[in-house]
């Protein structure tokens, strides 16, 4: 059994996009399209593939200087609870010696925060 992260290829997609229709991230399903083109334009993208399988990803945004923002980390439910996140993120945190910022839900706070990151206020407005 073996794991690695390495840099998303547009191949991936199909089983990211399987993903998030198992999280039930609509927006993401909806306009599978426009989601596709953010995962190829995405500048730090990575997948963390198990036996072949994607059970984990991030795509960011980076500056490569002051700040990479998460825009979506996500864990197979079946493969949480055994560090894949973290890995993802310190990988990410290696790769770009940034600040990092994210949106949390209530569910994912507490994971971000045994991760080290703090709470900060934000805003968001949709198309």
């Amino acid at each position: 059994m073996t794991e690695q992260i390495r840099r998303f290829q547009p191949e991936d997609f199909d089983q990211i996009h399987r993903l998030n229709e198992l999280e039930g991230w609509q927006d993401l399903v909806a306009d599978q399209e426009r989601t596709r083109e953010a995962w190829i334009s995405a500048n730090a993208a990575y997948v963390l593939e198990y036996d072949g399988q994607v059970v984990a990803y991030v795509r960011a945004l980076t500056d490569g200087f002051v700040t990479t923002y998460v825009c979506e980390l996500l864990v197979s439910r079946e493969a949480r609870k055994q560090g894949y996140g973290q890995q993802l993120l310190d990988h990410l945190q290696h790769t770009y010696p940034t600040r990092i910022d994210l949106l949390a839900t209530r569910q994912s706070a507490p994971f971000y925060e045994e991760q080290g990151f703090r709470a900060f206020h934000g805003f968001r407005k949709s198309r």
